[in-house]
């Protein structure tokens, strides 16, 4: 028999579900007010996550957000994104909006459960695999020359290091019949063998993997999985700098401080500027139980500046210096995870079975560690792009490059340097933090009729 909670709750669904249908999100595109950016205004219901679906859905359509303004007070959301596409350019794309339309009103429509754990999971097209456990040279390379042994075609992956840990998620589909890994008895094995290289021989603890049947978003999994592993706290404990090869000058600036008047907590961020970044802040806010209620983001040449009004899931204010503090040490890790330190390798070659599992043993065979990647698969092709460093954190010289192209191949592996900074734009003004609200925040918000003035 059903209990009196079970009914409640499916009822409570089922008229979430009916107001979303009522009033689906409304995206409208403006391609003519801005002389450089596209803007993209999305109105919906609100409810806990909207933002969050919202950055998804246009990162995961690979666009950069320049600029955003943002409020979710009361029953009804409205964001203002200023978007180009991945070379700079305004939007020409006349189906970007059904497609960004039709994203938003399935995420709104699903109700699936934020997952905690680490596991492999079979999906449609391929078994996802993910990881996490202590880094050290040469665990890729290890864990992708098992998943060769095992009979594993890996067709995808992301793979992060921050703290001097490692997780990852990994797409795998059978070697010989391209089809999804179900047998119970064989994803085992393939879990126990991968937990044993993880291991190694001085992470006796908190290597894991475990199994799951449920749906997946590699960038959202290994946020969760990272936030989950409390790597953000070991930057305490190691007393020096991350061992991954994060260059200490370029942290990022993260204060938080509480808006008394307003009963909000304010947090401001300034970092230098990547793709990703706003997703990457708005999932650990969410991860970590706030609600974002207003928010403005803007890029200023090389570097970007965000600043949120946040309050915890009970409506209340941070209300104590240890959480004022994780806040902090949380959102800076998840600017550094997907940090883009480190030489860019590109490798475009005609996929075959093993061979990130070769790739990566010519990387560690020339001393060079990944410290981020992003493997994927298009029809026949490999398009992966690597991070590395040297094998104790440092820039790779020019000769362990040229060792390793001349193995893989001149026209396969392309070298792009990711550490120069782009140019600031010739109208671009300098401004404060401080000043950052009351500027261009509130001025956006307060025409709307949505906040009173600080002043």
């Amino acid at each position: 028999m059903m209990s009196c909670g079970s009914i409640s709750s499916e009822v409570d669904d089922e008229y979430e579900k009916l107001v979303i249908r009522m009033n689906p999100p409304r995206v409208t595109v403006d391609n003519t007010s801005g002389r450089k950016e596209t803007l993209v205004k999305v109105d919906s219901a609100n409810k806990q996550g909207s933002l969050l679906e919202v950055v998804q859905v246009l990162s995961d359509l690979k666009l950069t957000i320049k600029r955003a303004y943002i409020s979710s007070d009361g029953e009804w959301f409205m964001d203002v994104f200023h978007v180009v596409d991945q070379v700079g350019n305004k939007l020409s794309d006349v189906g970007f909006v059904d497609r960004i339309q039709q994203s938003l009103e399935a995420r709104a429509l699903s109700h699936q459960s934020v997952r905690r754990s680490v596991g492999v999971q079979t999906e449609a097209k391929h078994t996802s695999i993910e990881l996490i456990g202590r880094n050290r040279p040469g665990l890729l390379s290890e864990i992708f020359a098992v998943l060769t042994d095992l009979k594993c075609n890996v067709v995808a992956a992301e793979v992060w290091t921050h703290n001097s840990r490692l997780a990852s998620v990994v797409y795998v589909t059978d070697e010989v019949t391209g089809a999804p890994i179900d047998d119970t008895d064989r994803l085992s094995k393939i879990r126990h063998l991968l937990r044993y290289v993880l291991k190694g021989n001085r992470d006796k603890q908190s290597a894991r993997t475990a199994i799951s049947m449920e749906p997946t978003h590699a960038g959202r999994r290994l946020h969760q999985m990272m936030l989950a592993d409390q790597q953000y706290r070991k930057e305490d404990d190691m007393g020096q700098e991350e061992e991954d090869g994060t260059d200490g000058n370029s942290k990022p600036l993260v204060t938080v401080e509480n808006c008394i008047e307003k009963e909000y907590t304010v947090v401001n961020i300034r970092c230098k500027d990547r793709p990703k970044l706003l997703f990457d802040t708005v999932c650990t806010l969410t991860d970590m139980q706030y609600v974002v209620f207003h928010a403005t983001i803007i890029t200023e040449g090389p570097e970007a500046c965000q600043e949120y009004y946040i309050r915890k899931m009970d409506g209340c204010a941070v209300s104590s210096e240890g959480e004022r503090k994780l806040l902090i040490q949380g959102l800076e890790a998840a600017i550094e995870r997907r940090s883009t330190e480190g030489l860019r390798l590109e490798l475009c070659c005609e996929d075959r079975v093993g061979l990130l599992s070769d790739v990566t043993r010519i990387f560690r065979e020339n001393g060079l560690s990944v410290i981020q990647a992003e493997v994927s698969t298009r029809g026949s092709q490999a398009v992966n792009v690597f991070y590395v460093v040297d094998a104790s954190g440092k820039p790779v010289q020019s000769h362990m490059i040229d060792a390793v192209r001349s193995e893989i191949g001149q026209t396969s592996l392309h070298v792009k340097d990711a550490a120069g900074p782009s140019s600031p734009p010739e109208d671009s003004e300098r401004f404060s933090l401080g000043d950052l609200f009351r500027s261009r925040s509130e001025k956006f918000l307060y025409n709307l009729g949505l906040i009173r003035s600080c002043s």
